[in-house]
């Protein structure tokens, strides 16, 4: 039997091959929840801002960022759709596909005229719908999120909702979620730099 001359030299050479194809491999994002095969989503059909439907044929083909929330939040809302505003010319980079929508969980105030005005103000290409809460509640919870309304029955009530943002893939399925960093006296906020990077990371994993 012939014996290997170089033993040490041939182990060299294979940890080399070994290490340089995991350092080919796709990175799993750094916070965000991922679902490889990404899960789907309920059928549904909303209302959007120019009052035309909103159901599942308007995530296809696009890589939709969804956040889910109401015109009247004092805190989380606003600072969230300004967030995403700020990086989501870095969005349509690394997908030209890349869409931002806001679901309303506050039907009874807002109507589509209210919704695209709210809208408007961050970015006229952001898009929103809303609908009855027999249909919203389903999907919000379809999508692992919640909410629900605090002080029902007062005229200025408030709604409790998650601060997560969704990914959704141009298939239509649940792709992975941006969970909030959480600090005390602070509003809860997804962080856009690794919100970025665990995009990119999740696009190539799912082979885009």
């Amino acid at each position: 039997m012939m014996k290997l001359r170089y033993p040490l030299l041939f182990l060299l050479l294979i940890g080399s091959l070994i290490l340089a194809f995991y350092a080919t491999q796709p990175k799993q994002p750094e916070q965000a929840d991922y679902y490889p095969a990404g899960r789907d989503i309920n059928d549904f059909s909303f209302t959007d801002a120019d009052s035309k439907p909103f159901t599942p044929a308007n995530l296809k083909g696009h890589w939709t960022f969804l956040f889910v929330g109401y015109t009247f939040c004092p805190d989380i809302c606003p600072t969230t759709l300004a967030d995403i505003r700020s990086v989501y010319d870095q969005l349509k980079k690394r997908a030209p596909n890349s869409q931002v929508v806001f679901i309303s969980a506050d039907p009874q105030r807002d109507d589509p005229a209210r919704l695209k005005t709210y809208t408007a103000f961050f970015n006229p290409e952001f898009k929103a719908a809303t609908a009855p809460h027999d249909k919203l509640f389903p999907f919000v919870r379809n999508l692992g999120l919640v909410y629900s309304i605090a002080n029902q029955g007062e005229k200025d009530y408030l709604i409790d909702h998650s601060a997560s943002i969704v990914l959704i893939n141009p298939q239509g399925k649940l792709q992975g979620v941006f969970r909030p960093q959480v600090v005390p006296g602070r509003v809860p906020r997804v962080q856009m730099a690794t919100m970025l990077s665990d995009f990119s990371r999740m696009m190539k994993l799912a082979g885009y």
